[in-house]
């Protein structure tokens, strides 16, 4: 799948995004399925502003977007829906889990939500590399931030998709967990031959990107 965005500017945020520099805002820019890509973007970019609007949680934006050549806020309801489960798969910044169910439910509902592209035991095995084994029936709103984050990836690699979309995804995680995380999104990404859009605050050697932008 195909991501354009063309002459996108934030409605809200206008004055300060039309500045020159950015490699995103006001410029028509190509994703094609297969790239790696990282978005460097210092506080106040409006990087969870991009996620937010390449995923369609929001659409106060000029320009346009598009999803294999069709407009997003044309795109809604079931197609919409299955175009998230089937094309895209997000790490927010803010995680999105939620807090009365367990953390395998939590993952669980992403992998059955559509046809399952893998076994219920890849829950327990991508659990056991990153290492929340111990928690997979404990209420996720227990959990440390961390343990979260990690719960979060899983839950996003056990869904099928053409894109991964990331929003600083290892915040709050050592750098163990960040190899064994981003050794983990690899795997799944080049089986899938998916695509990558991380965004963060600084440079990083994650991944072997194929494209660097800034905001």
């Amino acid at each position: 799948m195909q991501i354009t965005l063309q002459q996108i500017v934030p409605i809200p945020l206008k004055d300060k995004f039309t500045r020159r520099g950015s490699d995103i805002w006001n410029q028509t820019i190509q994703f094609s399925k297969g790239e790696w890509i990282k978005i460097k973007a210092p506080s106040g970019t409006g990087k969870t502003t991009l996620v937010h609007i390449l995923y369609k949680l929001r659409s106060d934006y000029e320009g346009t977007v598009t999803w294999n050549g069709k407009d997003l806020k044309q795109i809604t309801g079931n197609s919409l829906a299955e175009m998230r489960q089937q094309n895209v798969s997000i790490i927010f910044q803010d995680l999105r889990l939620f807090p009365n169910l367990t953390v395998r439910e939590n993952i669980e509902i992403n992998r059955v939500l559509q046809q399952p592209v893998c076994e219920s035991s890849a829950i327990d095995t991508m659990a056991a590399t990153l290492g929340v084994t111990h928690i997979l029936e404990q209420r996720a709103g227990l959990c440390s931030y961390g343990e979260q984050q990690r719960i979060a990836i899983i839950r996003s690699l056990v869904q099928p998709f053409d894109w991964l979309i990331m929003d600083e995804p290892f915040s709050h995680l050592d750098q163990d967990n960040i190899n064994k995380a981003a050794a983990l999104i690899a795997e799944e990404c080049t089986k899938r031959n998916a695509g990558i859009i991380l965004t963060d605050l600084e440079d990083d050697t994650h991944f072997n990107y194929t494209r660097f932008l800034n905001l």
